[in-house]
């Protein structure tokens, strides 16, 4: 497949496929505390068949064109993911999203894939509004959002259970000519 340089440190963006799953799990493990304060996919992701069956879902999505999931790779190592949760194509909006487990965080490794990926649907795709689901504790995801220039456009109270307990989340966005403007300054 592809590996696209995330910078001159050796980080890749690569597809993450099913045939990955031991390397995600492994991954998962690693990080499945840290991840799991704010996702709940270390809940769901518990073995190799739980592994194969995320990994699957989303080559579904990309096949229908309905999302796309990309590992973060620092060093040859699975560190982390950014993805389209949502992409509709037709209705020109999609929503993005992320993790990285511990070792990899404070190197800006989520910023420049996640630009990657907005440039792809934004430039390629015509994706005119991408949005970016947060929970209101989840300061580091939020100082992405505010590093790719999205606007919060507000807070949907309590609306996300995650294990056993209700979580405001911020729903912050960018445009497709707020992003090129951005692009074209920097």
């Amino acid at each position: 497949m592809y590996a696209i340089s995330l910078g001159d440190d050796g980080a890749e963006l690569r597809p993450l496929e099913p045939w990955r799953a031991g390397e995600f799990l492994a991954h998962m493990d690693r990080g499945r505390e840290f991840i799991g304060q704010y996702n709940g996919l270390p809940d769901l992701v518990t073995d190799l068949e739980s592994s194969r069956a995320f990994l699957q879902a989303y080559a579904e999505r990309t096949a229908a064109d309905t999302g796309r999931l990309h590992g973060i790779w620092a060093d040859g190592t699975l560190v982390g993911a950014v993805l389209f949760r949502k992409l509709d194509v037709a209705g020109g909006t999609a929503e993005a999203g992320c993790w990285l487990e511990p070792s990899a965080v404070g190197k800006g490794l989520v910023t420049r894939a996640t630009r990657v990926l907005l440039d792809w649907a934004v430039e390629e795709r015509g994706i005119h509004r991408v949005d970016w689901w947060v929970s209101v504790g989840n300061e580091p995801s939020i100082a992405v959002a505010r590093r790719l220039g999205m606007t919060r456009d507000g807070v949907l109270r309590e609306s996300h259970l995650h294990r056993g307990e209700r979580h405001d989340e911020e729903i912050w966005s960018v445009l497709a000519p707020e992003w090129r403007a951005a692009r074209r300054a920097s």
